[in-house]
């Protein structure tokens, strides 16, 4: 809210594209929330959703434009988040037309000519925009872990990061979602599971799968691959993360289990006195019943919630805690709108 006063006069020409999906909706509420200053908005999807209505603020609706014939020229800024493939085929024509996509897909995230940005940790990055008028957004679970990780790194030198999530079905869009609720009130009127089993490959009701994105040769899912290089690029090329990703039975809402092992000595009390100052974390660490953050209280929140900070004892320097957060908002939509934030600011003229 306090970039408003550096904002150009009259606003921008924004595009929201992927605008009938989880992440599409989200990113239009939260440019309304935020007071984005929009001179002009329009909604894209494929040519299927053309005509669909989709609300913009509480007064508006936008009707949907199809994305496939749609001229970028004249608009500034993209926020996009329709698959790695749609994107891999109109964000470089919307680049070339003027237009700054913030891609949420992962076509672009290890471009190195594409900055990969979590505002809150490399926000100096967004300068790269230049090379191809893109910039990615990282994966969700990489974003809340890196936000949690950058003030720990800048006050003790984070080395080495073992992670395991605990990723919510609407990482894995709303059909997801679906197949959840479907298998779960499946399950007490003895419905079969299979009969509502599309997305996931074993069932998620009442269920945990360790097994999010395809397999790669070395036994990683391209998710855990994903967090470890995402991180060396937002982060620090230096740091070695292993990651251990699984999808719950959870609606919205990622939590993660997080060991760090640091250069300078680390303990949890001078580790929650960082985070407690850090941009866009909550510390929330009582050793009580309750003491804690769970995704269904970090769900329509903007924040990383950070809890069960202790030290690890089985390494010199090592501590570990627990964060959570809305993986449609802070792990997506609300990361891109604080992208545009600063491009605004910054660098649109």
């Amino acid at each position: 809210m306090g970039f408003i006063m550096a904002y150009r006069e009259g606003g921008y020409r924004v595009a929201v594209v992927g605008a009938t999906g989880n992440v599409g909706r989200e990113m239009l509420s939260i440019l309304d929330e935020r007071a984005f200053p929009v001179k002009e908005i329009v909604a894209l999807a494929s040519s299927r959703s053309t005509g669909r209505e989709v609300s913009f603020g509480e007064d508006r609706v936008l009707k949907v434009r199809d994305l496939a014939t749609f001229d970028f020229t004249g608009f500034d800024i993209a926020l996009s988040s329709p698959g790695a493939k749609v994107s891999a085929q109109f964000a470089p024509r919307a680049g070339e037309a003027g237009c700054v996509v913030i891609d949420n897909t992962s076509q672009f995230r290890m471009d190195p000519d594409v900055p990969l940005v979590v505002p809150e940790v490399n926000p100096e990055a967004i300068a790269g925009f230049r090379k191809r008028h893109i910039i990615a957004n990282p994966n969700c679970s990489t974003i809340q872990m890196v936000v949690a990780l950058k003030p720990l790194h800048e006050a003790f030198g984070v080395r080495r990061v073992i992670v395991s999530t605990y990723q919510s079905v609407a990482g894995a869009g709303k059909e997801a979602m679906d197949e959840l609720f479907n298998q779960t009130k499946g399950i007490y009127v003895n419905q079969p599971f299979t009969d509502f089993q599309e997305i996931f490959t074993k069932q998620i009701a009442f269920n945990v799968i360790p097994h999010i994105d395809v397999f790669m040769d070395d036994g990683a899912t391209k998710e855990e691959w994903k967090m470890a290089v995402e991180t060396r690029k937002i982060l620090d090329p230096d740091i070695r993360v292993h990651a251990n990703c699984a999808r719950v039975p959870v609606f919205c809402g990622h939590g993660e289990y997080v060991t760090i092992e640091t250069e300078k000595p680390i303990s949890d009390v001078a580790a929650r006195e960082v985070l407690r100052d850090a941009p866009g974390v909550v510390v929330v660490d009582h050793r009580a019943n309750e003491g804690y953050v769970t995704p269904v209280e970090a769900s329509g929140e903007d924040a990383v919630y950070v809890s069960r900070l202790r030290k690890d004892t089985t390494v010199d320097n090592g501590l570990s805690f627990w964060c959570v957060a809305d993986n449609l908002r802070k792990g997506a939509a609300l990361n891109a709108v604080q992208i545009a934030e600063v491009l605004a600011r910054d660098y649109l003229d």
